[in-house]
């Protein structure tokens, strides 16, 4: 009898998958289907813009609609690449979002950490103040801006498309936010070993703000990427504009090539999509983190 019962404590426990009726496979196929049309609803308008771009001028806009070209024109694309305007106002856009990116995840992570962990005095009023710009639509303040660096020489300048937009409330709220979650045991253990605020933060905050940065500095870079109205306020010479700027500048120009337009379009969007696809893991890591909290 102990035999039997030791047999049977040592025989491994074989679970069954759960049975699944037809209502459940019609539930699976049905939620397929729709993730389905909803993925290619959002990148139809993609594929359509890209393919666009080897269709010459008249099979752009050509009735009734076809998705593919009779003749696939590679030059459209080889072409536009060959402008030496578009190659240089894609570097110099390309270096301005880099810049302003760095510039607002300094200023603002140094704000973040000051709310987050400073105890200064009217700490809480300032905070109330900050919180409030965030309802302030950037284009009530427009002329205002533009007037501030009109006074200060700043028109036609790098410097004007980077530092007005620098500190962003919803930045340092995101970043203030994680360094919350952050132990205070940690920076307690730090003061005990002689450490300052500043080096606190070089060596203990920014090597753990990783997944704030991901998030925040790519929503900087897309938004100086994307950038169009305050650009053609602030910016008058060519050799200044950035790519938004570009394409209105060709459309305006030579409207009648639309191919051209759209591949310019296609290559102007390229290093956003790139930076996403590189990074979307800790975009999409980053927002279940949020949901979680």
């Amino acid at each position: 009898m102990a035999a039997v019962q030791q047999a049977a404590v040592a025989a491994p426990v074989v679970q069954r998958r759960p049975h699944r009726d037809l209502t459940w496979w019609f539930y699976a196929i049905g939620k397929a289907i729709v993730g389905i049309v909803f993925v290619a609803a959002a990148l139809f308008p993609l594929a359509w813009m890209v393919i666009a771009g080897f269709k010459s001028k008249t099979e752009v806009i050509e009735t009734p609609f076809q998705f593919f070209p009779e003749v696939w024109r590679w030059e459209n694309y080889a072409q536009i690449l060959a402008d030496p305007t578009f190659t240089r106002t894609m570097l110099w856009t390309f270096l301005g979002a880099v810049l302003f990116t760095l510039l607002a995840l300094t200023v603002n992570s140094l704000a973040a950490y000051a709310f987050a962990r400073l105890d200064f005095r009217f700490k809480r009023t300032l905070w109330v103040v900050v919180i409030t710009t965030m309802f302030i639509p950037g284009m009530t303040i427009l002329l205002t801006s533009f007037i501030v660096v009109t006074n200060l020489q700043m028109l036609d300048t790098l410097a004007v498309l980077v530092i007005p937009g620098a500190a962003s409330a919803g930045m340092i709220f995101f970043i203030r936010q994680f360094y919350l979650s952050i132990p205070s045991s940690l920076e307690e253990a730090a003061m005990l070993d002689g450490c300052g605020r500043m080096r606190i933060f070089t060596k203990l905050f920014l090597p753990l703000s990783k997944p704030p940065f991901v998030v925040m500095g790519i929503t900087a870079f897309l938004a100086y990427w994307n950038s169009y109205v305050w650009p053609i306020m602030t910016i008058t010479t060519p050799d200044q504009f950035v790519v938004q700027q570009y394409l209105a500048t060709f459309r305006s120009e030579r409207s009648t090539e639309l191919g051209l337009l759209i591949a310019g379009s296609v290559l102007a969007a390229a290093p956003v999509i790139i930076l996403f696809l590189v990074f979307q893991r800790q975009i999409i890591g980053n927002i279940k983190m949020a949901g979680l909290k």
